[in-house]
């Protein structure tokens, strides 16, 4: 048997320790958000993120992913809050959907890293990620959307922690 962190809660999987994290999460975990496409690690479908970084499920045995921290679409947010899938539905990126959540956990790993990019550096970050209905430029647009979103609500995080800071000075 190992443990597999899964979205913060330690899991437990006495299967085949090679099997391929996607099959994991999908088969044993009953997390259905993450998507089968290729099984190669080259369309991005089955993209969770493992101590942040987004990684293709695929293609990681579950044995590799011991020790590690495992994010699946469903444990970026519980009710669908996250900015990135706010600016998802805001901009009406997809059409059939299904490499909707590799696209998502790819773009919420770029603005964890580089929370203001560029067109090319979207661009980049998601080029590994293929969708069969070419909905790039609204995922592109979103991902810049999902940045504005984010800025808006650190903003009014400060503006808050700032004005309940001088109510405490003030009492």
């Amino acid at each position: 048997m190992i443990t597999l962190t899964i979205n913060d809660k330690p899991q437990h999987y006495e299967g085949d320790p090679e099997m391929p994290v996607l099959w994991v999460l999908r088969d044993e975990m009953n997390l259905k958000g993450t998507k089968f496409g290729c099984g190669m690690g080259l369309c991005g479908a089955c993209t969770v993120h493992v101590n942040g970084a987004p990684t293709r499920s695929c293609v990681m045995k579950a044995s590799d992913a011991v020790g590690k921290s495992i994010t699946t679409i469903e444990g970026i947010s519980s009710d669908g809050s996250h900015p990135v899938q706010t600016a998802w539905v805001d901009i009406d990126v997809p059409q059939c959907g299904y490499c909707q959540a590799g696209q998502i956990m790819a773009a919420c790993a770029l603005l964890a890293k580089n929370p203001n990019p560029t067109d090319g550096e979207i661009d980049s970050a998601l080029s590994g990620n293929l969708c069969r209905c070419g909905t790039y430029v609204r995922v592109r647009a979103a991902v810049h959307h999902a940045a504005q979103i984010s800025k808006a609500k650190l903003t009014a995080d400060s503006t808050v922690g700032a004005h309940n800071g001088n109510n405490k000075r003030a009492k």
